[in-house]
């Protein structure tokens, strides 16, 4: 996969913003950063579009800048030339995808039928936007799709909000997810920045979807571990469940029948991504130690951060 397609898929959001006045782009940047994302498609809606471009990659050039509403060459190629890393187009251009892919720039069409689809297979597209999508079935047109074209996944715009966004967040065809509500014109215009900030906090919450799973507790053998469990279940009511190498309490207690990772034991936490997980703890100086993987490279279901916290193993698990 392409570099950059690679790395929306990471971020897992794609904020799509309109430009009225260039002057505001490079502080509307910064709020997005501030709030903890680092990718913004200004799009060609105004004539702002391609300078605000410029004067973002000139203030912030690790921000990871793409195009958006780009109809034509000619605007793809303006696009480039200020610095943008990706073309979006609320269409599928065949021209546009082509002139793209000779200048080895990612480029993520627009489509919504299977016929599209089809088209953009023949240029081995598989990482596709879906617009606009509340009108084309929101998450259910994504999942009908997805049903024959395996090998395909979806940027959905246009319609996805903060409050529908955990609709889309968990589902393995959604490779990120783009919006305006991340970054209103109204908040840009008006120089509400800590709006924006504050938004982009809560929406990145709800793309991880962290929560607790379990606590596992190390115990020194089976009759250890079966006691204490019983003694969970005895005082809270808790269904007692056994098992090979552990002993569950309800659902949220484990208990080892041996040392497991951790000084004293383990936390379990569930994330809509492990991919996105690991992308945000990683901003955040967390590593996760690959070696202790569960699953596959393609699809990661569990894997331990490198370091304890407060002398328990943390452990990231698929939702």
């Amino acid at each position: 996969m392409n570099d950059v397609l690679k790395k929306i898929g990471d971020i897992g959001l794609v904020p799509v913003i309109v430009i009225d006045d260039a002057d505001l782009a490079v502080p509307a940047a910064k709020a997005l950063i501030d709030g903890g994302l680092e990718i913004m498609e200004i799009t060609m809606r105004t004539e702002q579009g391609i300078t605000a471009i410029k004067k973002v990659k000139e203030a912030y050039p690790d921000m990871l800048i793409g195009a958006g509403t780009v109809l034509t060459i000619e605007k793809a190629k303006e696009s480039v030339d200020a610095g943008a890393e990706f073309i979006v187009s609320p269409g599928l251009n065949l021209e546009l995808v082509e002139w793209c892919q000779n200048k080895k720039v990612a480029i993520t069409p627009g489509v919504v039928t299977p016929t599209e689809i089809q088209q953009a297979l023949k240029f081995d597209l598989t990482i596709l936007k879906f617009f606009p999508a509340n009108v084309f079935g929101g998450i259910k047109g994504c999942e009908a799709l997805y049903g024959p074209y395996r090998m395909v996944k979806f940027i959905p715009t246009g319609g996805v909000s903060k409050e529908n966004l955990a609709d889309f967040a968990n589902k393995p065809y959604i490779h990120a997810i783009g919006g305006g509500w991340l970054c209103k014109p109204a908040d840009i215009n008006t120089e509400n920045f800590g709006k924006i900030t504050r938004i982009v906090k809560e929406s990145i919450d709800i793309l991880l979807g962290f929560e607790l799973a379990h606590i596992g507790i190390n115990t020194n053998s089976e009759e250890e571990s079966l006691a204490a469990a019983k003694m969970f279940s005895d005082a809270f009511g808790f269904n007692l469940k056994k098992g090979n190498s552990s002993n569950f309490s309800g659902t949220g207690i484990e208990v080892n029948k041996s040392k497991g990772p951790g000084t004293m034991g383990h936390v379990a936490i569930k994330t809509n991504s492990i991919t996105r997980a690991v992308y945000y703890l990683g901003k955040k100086g967390y590593k996760v130690d690959w070696s202790t993987r569960k699953g596959t490279e393609q699809k990661t279901v569990a894997v331990y951060l490198e370091n304890e916290i407060g002398d328990f193993a943390a452990h990231l698990l698929q939702k």
